[in-house]
């Protein structure tokens, strides 16, 4: 009977043998294992554009730090600098007179220097704007 086919998509009821019905099964199936993946790769577009914002601003402050290293050590040098020719060369007087208790210990001066960030993403920039998101 083939209006028995269009009576039942009326009535929201599917007429199928039991071959067509595990077709049918199948591709609900894969339906919803593709939203399920749909579902995942927006999760994931989401969490990666969060991570990229993220390591932009942790390379804004990782800059600030190298660059207030390198003025802690050129403050440190210039303080050790005038110790050694301003305090210290008094200071020796002291000794020629017979007055010191004991022998002054010089400061080495610190060499080391902070490693500049290459990667893009970590200079620091002139605007604190994050990056356009892919």
């Amino acid at each position: 009977d083939p209006s028995l086919i269009e009576e039942g998509v009326d009535k929201s009821v599917i007429v199928a043998t039991p071959t067509t019905l595990i077709a049918l099964l199948r591709a609900v199936a894969y339906g919803w294992r593709q939203e399920q993946v749909a579902e995942n790769a927006r999760a994931i577009s989401t969490l990666g554009k969060d991570l990229y914002a993220r390591l932009t601003k942790l390379g804004e402050h990782w800059g600030r730090v190298g660059k207030n290293l390198s003025q802690a050590v050129e403050a440190y040098n210039g303080a050790t600098a005038s110790l050694e020719t301003r305090v210290l060369v008094t200071a020796r007087k002291f000794r020629d007179l017979d007055h010191g208790a004991g022998e002054l210990a010089e400061l080495p001066t610190v060499e080391t220097t902070t490693r500049e960030p290459q990667a893009e993403e970590l200079l620091l920039s002139k605007d604190s704007a994050t990056p356009d998101s892919p």
